[in-house]
């Protein structure tokens, strides 16, 4: 069975299928209705005269001519991805849609900000701004630019540094009231910390918590550095938080520490085949210059 036998639109219904397990996530990615996701499948499975998932309680699951279909479709979506980032590189128009990916926080306090000044001067691109603990692949087009807090080592993507974000340890007044300033010499012994889960924990911020706080309990864990800045105000616990966010609310205090607060680097990624289109060129630009305006803020010296 070759891939040019194969329909590259049913393949993509089915390649999200096949790494998601479930339809329901098949259609979010694919942001189509569930019925048309089942109906595509279908369609595939009856061309090629064979059944390549199983239904089950968990999920679908791939039946061993769905593995053999898998390996041939994701060698398809490579080539047909790397078309379409060459055809996208040689776009000369300053409009069209730019996708791009960061945290929550990044999104909402610097990006969002930065993208409706950016509209304003060409209003002909399109920023879809996705905010998403999850690094996204930028090779399989599932966004245009990163702005990340840790650098991507893929080799296809062109990365720089733009700035740094500075953090600190935080509390409410009423939870220290109620626990006591913490003993950072014993571990802090007696206090909560709430932290980010461990799949999306910037590495230095988790290191240092633990030297910190090795002996406080577990209170929380979220994907959301909003949530968790909410969470402490409302006297949750103790919390990483960065500066910029927590230093202005009048709602938190933030703790003299004995061990040096991280400052994370903040970088921006691009595939090197669409970094030349102009609308992305734009973009990144834009995210550079809105960074670099910021640096005093959110990074302070003191």
């Amino acid at each position: 069975m070759g891939p040019d036998v194969l329909d590259w639109d049913d393949l993509r219904f089915f390649l999200a299928i096949a790494r998601h397990g479930s339809l329901t996530a098949a259609c979010r990615e694919l942001r189509v209705a569930q019925s048309t996701v089942g109906r595509r499948l279908a369609s595939l499975e009856a061309s090629l005269g064979v059944r390549l998932l199983h239904r089950t309680p968990e999920g679908y699951t791939l039946t061993l001519a769905g593995q053999d279909v898998l390996r041939q479709a994701e060698r398809v979506e490579t080539e047909a991805l790397g078309v379409e980032r060459s055809v996208a590189g040689r776009d000369v128009k300053l409009a069209g849609a730019v996708r791009v990916t960061c945290t929550e926080t990044i999104a909402a306090h610097i990006l969002a900000p930065c993208f409706a000044a950016l509209q304003r001067q060409h209003p002909g691109i399109l920023v879809e701004l996705m905010p998403d603990p999850r690094v996204v692949s930028l090779s399989m087009r599932e966004a245009d630019i990163a702005v990340r807090l840790i650098r991507s080592e893929q080799h296809d993507l062109v990365v720089r540094r733009i700035g740094q974000i500075a953090f600190g340890l935080y509390a409410s007044p009423d939870y220290l009231e109620q626990h006591g300033a913490p003993d950072f010499e014993a571990g802090c012994p007696g206090h909560r910390l709430m932290t980010l889960l461990d799949d999306v924990e910037i590495d230095p911020q988790a290191q240092w918590l633990s030297d910190l706080a090795a002996r406080a309990s577990l209170g929380m864990q979220t994907s959301s550095q909003e949530a968790l800045l909410f969470a402490a105000r409302s006297g949750g616990g103790l919390a990483c938080l960065a500066r910029f966010r927590a230093d202005p609310d009048p709602g938190l205090r933030r703790l003299e520490t004995p061990l040096p607060p991280p400052v994370t680097e903040i970088w921006l990624a691009v595939h090197k085949d669409s970094r030349s289109t102009p609308r992305v060129r734009v973009a990144l630009s834009a995210i550079a210059d809105a960074v670099k305006a910021l640096g005093s803020t959110l990074s302070p010296r003191d």
